[in-house]
């Protein structure tokens, strides 16, 4: 970077801020000194405080529960920002060891529109009743290669994706972009086709994380390159399910979006209103082709 007409050295070595060193900051908490970025800041009745400073809640300014630290999105900044990315992967973890002893539990578990095809009266999947596949599937993989790759991705991620919503936002994308990959397989896929895996939900991830990165002005290149990738992987591998990837894909972009940009002052009416109504059109794709099904 090009050092401007009247700028010291000084002021090209800022230090980084103590929970995101990437990000250089000349603000510091009043009570440790530790040096803050914005996204840290916790306004006092002198300077600014870091989070660990009002958890605590020693010294003087605000009391805890009044400056309680939050996200970008307005989640809470909790000590470990990765909890429930952890839960997630531990999930999926144990439903694949537990596919692998007993072979049979993908078939349960799966996403099966109907089975048998027409003219047969189907006797197994989501048209006969069955709706708790659209979520089963989420956690279900068979093949190692499978796992390792959702579960590097949920990992590359989730963690930054949880931290900067805060637990119950990131959860409801990953839930919303899930049954959203699910139901438009569902509804395009052939009945018969045996879905599975968390690509839908992940992909979701990688549309909110697109999001939150504009958001922020970060550079969105890298992350456009992955999402090309993994385009290109989708319609040109032909046992992967593209109505998964691209449905988990919109309504990441569309809850992500609800969470970084919604109003301060209706913030959560409108981050878990345009999740509902992502959910109300994932019923009703479900609803349309179980009626043509049955």
């Amino acid at each position: 970077m090009n050092q401007e007409a009247g700028s010291t050295p000084e002021a090209q070595n800022l230090p980084g801020c103590y929970r995101h060193p990437d990000r250089e900051t000349g603000i510091r908490c009043t009570r440790c000194e530790r040096p803050i970025c914005p996204e840290c800041m916790v306004s006092a009745s002198v300077g600014f405080h870091c989070p660990e400073c009002v958890r605590d809640g020693g010294g003087g300014g605000p009391a805890p529960a009044a400056a309680r630290p939050r996200t970008i999105a307005g989640g809470t900044v909790t000590a470990d920002p990765r909890l429930f990315t952890k839960i997630l992967i531990g999930i999926n973890v144990a439903v694949f060891i537990a596919i692998r002893a007993n072979a049979s539990l993908a078939a349960d578990l799966s996403l099966i529109g109907a089975w048998p095809p027409a003219p047969f009266q189907p006797t197994e999947g989501v048209a006969d009743g069955q709706y708790y596949r659209l979520v089963t599937s989420m956690f279900a993989h068979q093949e190692i290669w499978h796992i390792g790759f959702n579960m590097l991705g949920l990992w590359w991620l989730g963690g930054p994706l949880e931290a900067a919503l805060g637990r119950a936002r990131y959860l409801a994308v990953y839930f919303v972009s899930g049954l959203a990959g699910s139901a438009l397989a569902y509804l395009l896929a052939d009945p018969g086709t045996q879905t599975l895996g968390a690509s839908g939900a992940i992909f979701g991830l990688l549309g909110a994380t697109a999001v939150l990165m504009r958001r922020l002005n970060y550079d969105p290149r890298p992350i456009i390159a992955l999402l090309v990738i993994n385009l290109l992987f989708t319609f040109g591998w032909s046992s992967i399910s593209w109505q998964a990837h691209i449905g988990g894909l919109v309504a990441g972009v569309v809850t992500g979006y609800a969470m970084v940009h919604a109003p301060r002052e209706r913030r959560s009416l409108v981050q878990y209103g345009t999740c509902a109504l992502v959910l109300l059109v994932i019923v009703g794709m479900t609803l349309f082709r179980t009626a043509q099904l049955t």
